[in-house]
């Protein structure tokens, strides 16, 4: 007889074959959730992928997502090939049919920079309607201090009628893709698991055990962990603020601070952050400790600041460009821009698409007319940034007076320079916020160079 979830022990799902006779939903089929799956599938469960958006889902009944690496998305496909993933858009059909699900629908941030759950908290009510007994329900998604106990394990057992650590089991792993190669190494990452009670943490455990190498850390208080994971990232999120900061200040000294950095990662100091462009997901979690913050009337300065230097990063982005342009005697407005790199096919911590539709709305708000190029997407898969998409690279930096690397793709590493200049209209400029391009070659062809931190362009 199947041992129920809640229940489970280390060895009912020691081999392939017995974890092949338990079902997991993955409901929102963004990177995190996406990875679930494929982790999941990997160790032999059933897999039904949901997401609201019919795209999403359409193509990932391919085996195909827009961040997948080729390697993985062969895997991927492999695994819809033998049945073993399967995808829908309903959430309560799938979580009828299963033994453990997975909720990775992100929290958004309003325009207020306050905490908006009403994504993950109708997609919890569709759970609680439709989940079984024994089942296993585990939250994957940053989330505020005592969201988990104070609000989803109240919807789950409101909608369900059952009793959490008795009928089901509730824990909170969070996990966050921030690489674009996170599907390999998640297998060697030491996952945190927290819940309630005895069962749904030992479960829980049991579970997620079996889709890595490391065993699993449990932490049997749920506000511990969801303030670890938020002080952590927020902790990060300092240290990216610092680093634009020593940036800007290397543009203005004429010091590349690519240099320094190396120098500072080769000694015995702390890891020393790179600059970029942070979209608002990389900065969530400081927005979500800041409103629990302003619930205990407790000011946190620094995060605060942090945020604030990050956010101006897009301005700094477009004064760089107008900047450039401005030295070969061309402005902004009626200028043509060409944006190289909207997606998560690179190794470095770059912004998502969301920057890029950002870097875009702000250029033509100044008059510029901008046009995307990525190698790794197709038109279809950017409905949501509204602006031309060519093909190619030839095509995208056509009579351009400006082409901005947002992502470090090798084709962008290796630009044909001399081939740009019979394309672009020269004087052009070339901006690099990814640090790929050595501005002495790109000068010495006659390009007007900008960079993130790299203040060493000929002034």
């Amino acid at each position: 007889m199947l041992q129920s979830i809640l229940h489970v022990k280390p060895e009912d799902m020691d081999t392939v074959k017995k974890r092949e006779n338990y079902t997991v939903s993955v409901i929102g089929c963004g990177p995190g959730g996406v990875l679930h799956a494929f982790l999941f599938a990997e160790a032999g469960f059933k897999i039904i992928c949901v997401d609201a958006d019919q795209a999403k889902v359409t193509l990932l009944a391919k085996g195909k997502a827009a961040f997948l690496e080729h390697e993985v998305e062969s895997k991927l496909k492999a695994h819809v090939k033998a049945g073993r993933l399967k995808t829908t858009n309903d959430t309560r059909a799938a979580v009828s049919q299963s033994d453990i699900i997975i909720v990775a629908i992100p929290a958004k941030i309003d325009e207020k920079k306050k905490a908006d759950y009403s994504d993950v908290e109708n997609t919890c009510k569709s759970v609680g309607s439709s989940l079984r007994r024994g089942s296993l329900v585990i939250l994957i998604t940053v989330v505020g201090f005592g969201f988990t106990e104070g609000v989803i394990k109240e919807i789950l057992q409101n909608s369900s009628g059952l009793k959490v650590g008795v009928d089901f089991g509730l824990a909170y792993s969070p996990f966050q893709v921030l690489s674009a190669h996170p599907f390999e190494p998640m297998k060697d990452h030491e996952r945190t698991v927290a819940a309630l009670e005895q069962n749904s943490l030992n479960s829980a455990s049991v579970v997620l055990g079996t889709i890595g190498k490391k065993s699993v850390k449990k932490v049997a208080d749920l506000k511990l962990a969801e303030l670890a994971v938020l002080f952590d990232n927020v902790q990060r999120d300092v240290k990216v603020a610092l680093a634009n900061e020593f940036a800007i200040f290397c543009e203005k000294a004429g010091v590349d601070y690519l240099e320094i950095h190396k120098l500072l990662n080769n000694s015995d100091s702390d890891v020393v952050y790179l600059p970029m462009l942070a979209e608002e997901n990389i900065r969530k979690e400081a927005y979500l400790l800041l409103e629990d913050a302003e619930n205990f009337n407790v000011k946190l300065r620094i995060p605060t600041i942090a945020t604030e230097t990050d956010e101006k990063m897009a301005r700094h982005a477009v004064n760089l460009t107008k900047n450039a342009l401005r030295e070969g005697g061309k402005t902004l407005r009626r200028a043509r821009i060409a944006l190289l790199g909207i997606g998560q096919k690179t190794n470095t911590k770059s912004p998502p698409k969301a920057v890029a539709k950002e870097l875009a709305i702000m250029l033509e708000a100044k008059g510029a007319k901008v046009s995307l190029h990525d190698p790794y997407f197709s038109e279809h898969e950017l409905t949501d940034i509204p602006y031309p998409f060519k093909r190619n690279l030839t095509e995208a930096v056509e009579r351009a007076d400006c082409l901005i690397v947002l992502r470090g793709h090798d084709q962008f590493k290796r630009l044909n320079l001399k081939k740009l200049k019979v394309v672009m209209r020269m004087p052009a400029a070339i901006v690099d916020f990814e640090g790929i391009i050595e501005p002495d070659k790109v000068e010495k062809e006659g390009f007007i160079y900008r960079g993130l931190g790299r203040g060493v362009w000929k002034k």
